[in-house]
């Protein structure tokens, strides 16, 4: 069960909960007290990373990191895994060429990966960054539907992805999507390949409604 940001109806709840594994995201906004989290997958680079770890240091510096509001959340403290979904290399290349097109992200490529490490090591979870070929396939099958530019496919494409190839034969299914949000993200193409996997029956969604409507994001 992978869980966005978005709205949740309160009917899902049941089917969450008998997941063999629950995934949400970053500050967990669509959780509700006493639900089920396994893994929380964070975007692990730039402002979403330094606010979660609570600083703005190098990410060397983090090994004796304090608890943070975000690290006291329920969902966080629950998970047994922390899945970072933008990969350090990855996102080291990009810094150059975003200097040139994107000069006001400046810290976008900032890599936070060691803080989350300390962050798990201290709490007792296991810490995973995911390959940097899971990003790359899914911007060669974003191409199908000819995005307008982006800068990155967003986390919750990433983590499905991600998942998708991990576990061909699994019930996959997708809460809290709604294929919105940042524009640096292609959300109206992430929508149509997403539902491409649904009508494939890869996975599917726990609502249905016109997917433009609806986010995959985080």
């Amino acid at each position: 069960m992978i869980v966005g940001n978005g709205p949740v109806p309160d009917s899902a709840a049941k089917e969450i909960a008998s997941a063999d594994c629950v995934i949400r995201f970053n500050d967990c906004r669509s959780y509700r007290p006493g639900q089920r989290t396994d893994i929380v997958a964070v975007c692990n680079t730039g402002r979403p990373a330094k606010m979660m770890l609570g600083t703005s240091a190098p990410s060397a510096l983090h090994a004796n990191i304090l608890p943070t509001a975000w690290g006291a959340h329920p969902a966080v403290v629950a998970a047994a895994g922390i899945w970072c979904v933008r990969n350090p290399a990855l996102f080291a290349a990009l810094r150059a060429p975003l200097a040139i097109t994107h000069p006001e992200l400046d810290d976008f490529c900032d890599d936070e990966t060691a803080g989350f490490e300390a962050f798990a090591l201290a709490a007792d979870k296991i810490v995973r960054v995911l390959e940097a070929e899971t990003q790359r396939s899914l911007e060669t099958a974003l191409a199908g539907f000819s995005p307008a530019p982006y800068i990155v496919p967003s986390s919750g494409l990433v983590v499905i992805g991600d998942v998708l190839g991990a576990h061909p034969a699994a019930d996959i299914a997708l809460a809290g999507f709604t294929h919105v949000g940042w524009e640096g993200h292609p959300f109206a193409a992430e929508a149509r390949l997403v539902d491409r996997w649904v009508a494939e029956g890869r996975l599917r969604r726990l609502s249905v409604a016109p997917a433009f409507s609806l986010a995959v994001g985080s």
